[in-house]
């Protein structure tokens, strides 16, 4: 396993790894410093473990503090200068006089780096006998001792459960409470259809100061009388079972003397106690799932009607809790309207501002508050009965940067403290690295994992990718409620952002380690007793702004500009591992000049400019290249010198040189080749040589001609594509012809429908999703069936078939599926119990065209949480019989999504009454469905028969449907038999 960079250990472990690869591997590079590098190595080794003790600990002492930091500077500076070392030693020149020239700068090179680590070699000294004269290891174990009995004592003064307000709270106080409370209660099963005897757990999850506490205590005050008895009881971060058992054991009226009763015993007498009784209990600030699965031990099943609510910061934990017939609630946070009464309450004891000369500020507050009820009582706490303008605004320009510091907002900081420090050092540090972006910024998933890598904060597994070890972390960020997903796809979040207090938090924390540095370009100075390690620049004004002359920029590794570039030269950047343009405005091509000179770089992401450099293959440590939103036409021949470059992102008019993709023999990944000639598709089958890659995004562009030749080049194009599943390697394949939207156009693929019967696809096939966009297909081939690990599936079929159902049912990993489809064989679309489907969580299908019927039988798509259907409805003979699709069947619905598209623009027989009755029978079915799924329904047009459709593009390609449309029982028939709304359009467009 590769050591990886932290936040509070700095480069200490990656660092080590280096010094002993250097003297196993390199000793012949080493004349004349071996033994310094040795000695280095040791005296770093010995205070490594008391770097990382420091790190767990939470609270420590200025001298510890002041020791950590000077060992952490000192070993990035160690790094830096063996960086260095190994980049001009390794650097092979030229013969001749120019090879003289150049080994004589390589004996001066030794001569100053020599110098350099003999410098080095001091300080180490100086820090090593600070670690001993100090025993800095037994300070650690006494501080972290002393907090442990600290927080364990119970007659302890000092710490206070920061939760215990949240019990306490007056109801006339809380605000959006009504709406989830009677939800939590409903799905209790309390008064409404009944009584179920058997156990329910319902886990609410959300971040910390959401107000998991205090809606779980309001639901329990409000029902407890219910029950025969009940129990509030909390877990915290460092529980203490026997403790938690006891309490538990209190609260439901045990009275024999359990103080000196093991954990055994406690769920032994529980148990005993509960087994004919219906009872009530909430297990509040669960953190993780060992510690429920202990107390679930206690808590019998025994058909009385018990619940029990639980609490978490988790998701994972939440549905653990809920596994077992429960209900997982996600705890949103509060409307803006919500938020404002929350907010003029505390502040002004009034649901409404009176202050009109505060303008738009409060508005301004609560929306870097994000809902979130503890931030927006901390703020509005600190501008109790405060009217000043001036104290508004200083609050406000506070949240994000140093809230967190602030006296009056340390409840706060406790809460968020807790969700940090819960975090493994990997997380920790991939979360502080977010405190680079603004906080109105959405970061997109693909970006950020790369660089982190590039930062060296992932390490790398024998059977995974770096890349897939940084998508662990992501999704693990999200399932902790640490960063808000974005465009949700697939069951994946394609972006992130941070909440403005989370954010606030990291900032604080990030600048108290000196991890990342954030300046604004108007800042005109720069204090601080150490180097600049990570540096983001807000430029959002002005152009041709000079970073302030007090940086040091040479001890930069990671360097990001959002706003406009500035007049720095990247000479002075000697260490940087990445650099981040992206979001850049008014980037040219001269920002890069010497780009070439930045050997350590790892990642490069650029924007706007018209041409890479011609020696962009200098560097060669490039993992990332990033080019989109430029205006770079052709990569140039210089990119296969890069032969560590994993991921290549360019914009689908970029072209490659010929024989340039075959070389690229490290790439994992690009996104996305543009296929525009005859040329461009006979490149592709270069990528069966890439065994490396994952995944792959082509974007067609190609016009063809008219009719049966068109058709033929299609066809040819479309072979080589097939030849890309012949890689037994790849995971994720794109297809997607250039439409940006569903329509008929006479020169795109969508106009020439192939088959896949003579794809080959690797057996075993390693894919995992494949989506096919706008790229129409006769039918599902066979050995689609056969795929093991494909989990999603994109697909447009011209005419769905059963034989179609049966062969996608058969795929037993398929989680997610998403077709679009003209009709169905002989009007017809039906999912059987025995189609299989055993596996599916997400099914969408668009119908483009009316005059199919669609039927969920019972027992079908047994595990479906979420469907999304779109069809066509104009008069009832559009459904073909159907009317509620028979959604009842899918039990384990827990959303579903309906749009349907009428023909009322054009169609003067259209009835509304239609569309109403349809909608009205489908929210029928979903009401009659156990866990009581969302509904939402749309409306779009326009409607046309999918019959009258298919013989039209018959026509248009030259009869070539005719034999399919046979298969599909299709009559081929002419125009004049559309349905009516579509003559009243024809008519009308005439």
């Amino acid at each position: 396993m590769e050591v990886v960079v932290g936040a509070s250990t700095g480069v200490m472990k990656p660092l080590l790894s280096k010094l002993t690869r250097l003297l196993e591997e390199e000793y012949d590079k080493l004349r004349g410093v071996s033994k310094q590098i040795r000695f280095l190595r040791d005296e770093l080794s010995s205070m490594s473990i008391t770097l990382q003790m420091l790190a767990d600990a939470e609270d420590l002492s200025d001298l510890m503090k002041d020791w950590r930091d000077k060992l952490r500077e000192l070993v990035y500076d160690i790094e830096d200068c063996v960086d260095a070392f190994m980049v001009r030693v390794d650097h092979d020149g030229p013969k001749g006089f120019k090879g003289f020239a150049r080994k004589l700068k390589k004996l001066l090179a030794r001569h100053e780096i020599a110098n350099k680590i003999e410098e080095l070699k001091s300080r180490v000294m100086e820090v090593s006998e600070r670690h001993k004269r100090y025993s800095l290891v037994e300070q650690v174990h006494a501080s972290m001792r002393y907090s442990h009995v600290e927080q364990a004592s119970n007659s302890c003064t000092i710490f206070i459960d920061s939760r215990l307000p949240a019990l306490y709270e007056e109801i006339d106080k809380l605000v959006g409470i009504d709406g989830p409370k009677k939800h939590i209660i409903e799905r209790l099963s309390i008064g409404i259809d009944g009584y179920s005897t058997e156990l329910k757990v319902i886990s609410i999850a959300g971040c910390g100061g959401l107000g998991k506490t205090t809606l779980a205590n309001q639901v329990y005050h409000t029902i407890k009388d219910q029950f025969q008895c009940a129990a509030f009881v909390s877990v915290s971060r460092t529980p203490d079972i026997r403790k938690i058992l006891r309490d538990i054991a209190r609260g439901v009226g045990i009275t024999d003397n359990i103080l000196d009763d093991d954990v055994q015993q406690l769920i032994n007498k529980l148990r005993e106690h509960l087994q004919d009784k219906r009872y009530f209990i909430v297990i509040d600030d669960v953190w993780v799932e060992k510690d429920w699965e202990i107390i679930r031990l206690a808590l019998l099943d025994n058909n009385c009607g018990s619940r029990v609510i639980t609490t978490t910061r988790s998701i994972p934990v939440a549905t653990c809790c809920s596994s077992q017939g429960g209900y997982f609630y996600q705890m949103e946070p509060l409307s803006l309207d919500d938020s404002k009464r929350l907010f003029f309450k505390r502040a002004f004891d009034s649901e409404n501002s009176c202050n009109p000369h505060l303008e738009d500020v409060p508005d301004r507050i609560l929306r870097k508050c994000g809902g979130l009820p503890l931030a927006i009582i901390t703020v509005s706490s600190m501008l109790s009965n405060e009217h000043a303008r001036v104290e508004w605004d200083r609050v406000l320009n506070a949240i994000g940067s140093a809230l967190a510091n602030n006296p009056d907002a340390e409840k706060m900081t406790s809460i968020l403290s807790l969700s940090y420090y819960d975090l493994p050092h990997h997380l920790r540090t991939c979360l502080l690295y977010l405190s680079v972006f603004p906080g109105y910024h959405w970061i997109e998933k693909k970006c950020l994992i790369n660089r982190w890598i590039a930062e060296g904060f992932v390490h790398e597994e024998q059977e995974r990718s770096a890349y897939e070890i940084g998508e662990c972390y992501f999704n693990d960020l999200i399932n902790r409620s640490m960063i808000q997903p974005g465009r949700v796809k697939y069951g994946q979040a394609k972006e992130c952002r941070v909440h403005d207090i989370i954010l606030d938090y990291i900032k604080c924390k990030a600048a108290e380690e000196n991890f990342v540095t954030t300046l604004d370009a108007a800042e005109r100075g720069y204090t601080s007793e150490y180097k600049v390690r990570r540096l983001c620049v807000n430029n959002p004004n002005e152009e041709n702004v000079t970073i302030c002359a007090d940086l040091i920029l040479s001890n930069v590794r990671s360097f990001t500009i959002f706003g406009y570039p500035m007049q720095s030269s990247l000479l002075a950047f000697t260490s940087l591992r990445l650099l981040d343009l992206g979001n850049c405005t008014g980037m040219k091509d001269h920002h890069l000049v010497n780009i070439e000179m930045m050997f350590h770089l790892k990642y490069l992401r650029l924007r706007s400019i018209t041409k890479l450099p011609e020696k962009i293959g200098e560097l060669q440590y490039l993992l990332t290249l990033d080019v989109r939103g430029t205006s770079i036409e052709e990569l140039p021949p210089a990119i296969t010198k890069l032969q560590r470059l994993a991921h290549l992102y360019v914009d689908r008019d970029t072209k490659f040189p010929e024989g340039m993709i075959g070389q690229m023999r490290n790439l994992e990944e690009l996104r996305q080749y543009g296929v525009k000639s005859e040329e461009q598709g006979k490149a592709l089958k270069e990528f069966s040589k890439l065994t490396k890659l994952r995944t792959l995004k082509i974007r067609w562009n190609f016009d063809f001609p008219d009719g049966s030749d068109g058709l033929s080049q299609a066809e040819g194009i479309h072979s080589y594509a097939g030849t890309l599943l012949s890689s037994c390697n790849l995971h994720n394949l794109y297809l997607s012809d250039s439409l940006e939207m569903y329509t008929m156009l006479p020169n795109s693929l969508e106009t020439y429908p192939l088959s896949l019967d003579s794809w080959h696809p690797a057996a075993p096939c390693s894919l995992r999703k494949l989506c096919l966009k706008y790229f129409h297909i006769y039918k599902v081939p066979n050995w689609m069936g056969s795929f093991g690990n494909l989990g999603v599936l994109k697909l447009y079929i011209m005419c769905l078939r059963p034989e179609d159902v049966e062969i996608l049912g058969a795929i037993p990993s398929l989680l997610f599926l998403k077709l679009s489809t003209h009709g169905g064989t002989n009007g017809r679309i039906i999912v059987h119990e025995s189609n299989g489907f055993r596996s599916l969580k997400y099914f969408f299908l668009c119908i483009d065209n009316c005059g199919t019927a669609l039927e969920f039988e019972v027992g079908s798509m047994p595990k479906l949480e979420h469907v999304k259907l779109e069809f066509c409805v104009h008069k009832m003979e559009c459904l073909n019989g159907a009317s509620n699709f028979g959604i009842q069947h899918l039990s384990a619905l827990s959303k579903v999504e309906v749009i349907i598209r009428g023909n009322s623009r054009y169609d003067s027989d259209y009835d509304d009454g239609t569309i109403k009755c349809v909608t009205s029978a489908i929210k029928t079915a979903v009401e009659t469905l156990p866990n009581h799924p969302t509904i939402r329904t749309d409306y779009i047009y326009p409607c046309v028969h999918f019959k009258f459709h298919l013989n039209r593009l018959n026509q248009e390609l030259e009869g070539a449907l005719s034999e399919w449309l046979k298969i599909w029982q299709i009559e081929e028939e002419q125009t004049e038999h559309a349905t009516d709304g579509e003559t009243a359009q024809k008519d009308e467009t005439d």
